[in-house]
């Protein structure tokens, strides 16, 4: 293995997260390149930096000055901002005891904080996902929050949340009596929200659930991260008709539900969730039902000769228009079976709604609907538009009450608090209006909504994928839970998957085969790679003459394939071949987009043979090769054989 700092021609695969600070900054960079400067982290390394006092020369008459500015800020704004764009060491390992149908599966399920997981995606998942929903905790005094504490030593975090805790869990309780009660819960969400926002395609929207305890501030925040161009609606959710029994003034019977876009201006627009016999068109694909009026009796004014006074003729084929006084009519037009149609009202002569041309155009289109005494307009929409306030149906029973998932010994009701209604998220789903979407909770909980999307793809046949986050948190003492065997929520969460598959197959037997039930399961962990190329002051000169691994014990080929996946912006679906090539294993990802070799020992032979398929992208073990010399021919091979091949080792 080469020595530290040795030229070796080969680029080592960094092992860290993508740097969003940084991203920004070379994006402002390319705006105006004269802000750009260096500064020297803690270690003594340089990176690029930007010199506000320049850029704000630069902007000097567009930059908001003094006190009195409009913001939305609460203690801590200023962290929970910082932490958005610091990138992780963490990723995420495979587990091939939990997943279900790993190898074929497109179906993602991660256990683990939910802030490193959306840091984790960032790269293979950047603008990619069509639809987010998520329920996070409603800061009602009684629930949980995430302590992400950001940079805060040991003791601070403490002190601040009084506790020694032993079992290392990331959740403390947020009484209403803490002086920081809605500011905790802005720096647990501000900085998820941030990275959930560059996960969205541009086409993208994000579902939130959410009460009146921080609906408030959660709206504010959205708009300030999303933008307040892009706030589409705030929908009430009748979800318990009969009303909550415990409200002093109001008896409470709906909850929220924020819908931003990424960019409005190019969003799909949403179905309606109106029942179906609401939707019939007619044969040319209109609404059966007349928009507006174009020739009959109208507010529209009196006729003053212009190209709009005419009178219609049609005989159920075709249309004449011709100009008459209001008494005046073709007694041949009459006689040869047409019927005349005039906009009159109170005896008086008006104008019709459109020119002759314009008429002329909408008949040929087929737009026209010819009542007894008037012409409509046909409703051109492409959907019904969705009201904002959305009440249970026999088609889509929204209540809290009938939300369980029961199979067998499994009851969602009793092994989770309030679990969400698997019929409410298919709701969301078919107002999205996609088939093919990629939909991503990271406050999975009870895994309602990777239920709702195999039922609906059971329903209607279509291919979404979804990927899932929680955390391993364990479950209460003496809790249903518990005296049922599960530790943690994601056990529960993953067998809930499980079962739900299976009712659906059963209950859908011509869809087996066709639809995805599987999921691939990781968990987040710690980098399989130790640090010692980006921090080499922390080891010793020893370390390094001895050192014959940069992989920790324990990691398996594919701990170290997912990582480099997830590093080269790789989606965790893909497919993954295993092939041997000269006596060695070799992993193809995607069809050639990767190779991957982590053999320990590989020949010359073998390089050739990998260069040979010409792939995307190779990784190598930086241990497999001898010496410098060695990496160096590595480089050489790829040059002569697959020059446009991307050659890193790890």
């Amino acid at each position: 293995m080469a020595q530290y700092g040795e030229y070796t021609g080969v680029e080592m695969l960094d092992s860290t997260s993508m740097n969003i600070t940084q991203d920004n900054i070379s994006k402002i960079g390319k705006l105006f390149p004269q802000v750009l400067t260096e500064s020297q982290d803690d270690n003594g390394r340089l990176h690029t930096a930007i010199d506000f006092d320049k850029l704000k020369d630069i902007l000097s008459h567009e930059l908001a000055d003094g006190p009195e500015t409009y913001e939305f800020t609460w203690v801590g704004k200023r962290d929970a901002m910082a932490e958005a764009g610091r990138p992780t060491s963490k990723t995420l390992r495979p587990d091939l005891e939990e997943s279900v149908d790993f190898d074929k599966t497109e179906n993602v399920f991660i256990t683990g904080d939910n802030l490193e997981v959306l840091k984790i995606l960032q790269e293979s998942y950047l603008n990619k996902i069509d639809m987010i929903y998520i329920d996070p905790p409603y800061n009602t005094g009684k629930d949980f929050v995430y302590s992400d504490k950001f940079q805060m030593t040991q003791e601070e975090i403490d002190e601040a949340t009084n506790s020694l805790d032993e079992t290392g869990k990331r959740l403390v309780k947020n009484e209403k009596s803490n002086a920081r009660y809605h500011s905790d819960w802005l720096n647990m969400m501000y900085p998820r929200l941030v990275l959930a926002r560059n996960l969205l395609k541009d086409s993208g929207v994000i579902f939130i659930s959410i009460d009146d305890n921080e609906q408030a501030n959660l709206k504010a925040m959205c708009d300030e991260i999303f933008g307040e161009e892009n706030f589409v609606v705030n929908l009430a959710i009748e979800n318990n008709p009969k009303g909550r029994k415990n409200s002093k003034f109001v008896s409470v019977n709906h909850e929220s539900l924020l819908i931003y876009a990424k960019n409005i201006e190019i969003t799909y627009p949403f179905k309606s969730v109106v029942k179906k016999d609401d939707l019939l068109k007619d044969e040319f694909g209109y609404y059966s039902h007349g928009k507006r009026v174009l020739v009959g009796e109208s507010t529209n004014d009196k006729a003053n000769g212009g190209d709009k006074d005419y009178s219609v003729y049609y005989d159920g084929n075709s249309i004449i228009l011709k100009k008459e006084k209001i008494d005046e009519y073709d007694k041949k037009l009459i006689f040869d079976g047409y019927k005349i149609f005039k906009s009159i009202k109170d005896g008086v002569l008006l104008e019709n709604t459109y020119t002759k041309n314009k008429f002329y155009e909408l008949f040929e289109s087929n737009s026209l609907l010819f009542k007894e005494n008037s012409i409509y307009e046909k409703d051109r929409n492409v959907y019904k538009q969705q009201k904002s306030l959305i009440k249970s149906t026999d088609e889509w029973d929204l209540k809290t009450e009938t939300a369980a998932f029961i199979e067998s010994d499994f009851d969602s009701k009793k092994l989770f608090s309030m679990p969400k209604n698997p019929n409410y998220i298919k709701m969301l789903l078919f107002m999205l209006g996609l088939k093919n979407a990629m939909i991503l909770d990271f406050f999975a909980g009870s895994a309602t909504t990777a239920d709702a999307v195999m039922q609906l793809n059971a329903e209607d046949g279509g291919h979404r994928k979804y990927i899932l986050a929680t955390l391993d948190e364990p479950v209460a003492d003496k809790s249903a839970a518990k005296e049922a065997g599960y530790e943690t929520i994601d056990q529960i969460s993953r067998e809930r998957i499980r079962r739900a598959a299976e009712k659906i197959k059963s209950e859908n037997p011509d869809k087996v085969g066709g639809q995805d039930f599987g999921f691939k399961a990781f968990k987040v962990d710690s980098s399989n790679f130790r640090d010692v190329y980006s921090t080499p002051d922390s080891y010793s000169q020893q370390d390094l003459f001895e050192s014959v691994s940069n992989i920790k014990e324990n990691r398996t080929d594919l701990d170290l394939l997912f990582q480099v996946m997830l590093r080269w912006g790789m989606e965790l679906s893909l497919n993954i071949a295993k092939e041997e090539i000269n006596g060695v294993t070799v992993y193809n990802v995607d069809d050639n987009s990767l190779l991957a070799c982590f053999a320990n020992n590989i020949s010359e032979e073998t390089v050739k043979a990998i260069a040979s398929k010409e792939p995307l992208r190779a990784i190598f073990k930086d241990e497999s090769f001898a010496n410098s010399s060695s990496k160096i021919n590595l480089t050489q091979i790829f040059k002569e054989i697959s020059p446009m091949t991307k050659v890193k080792v790890v």
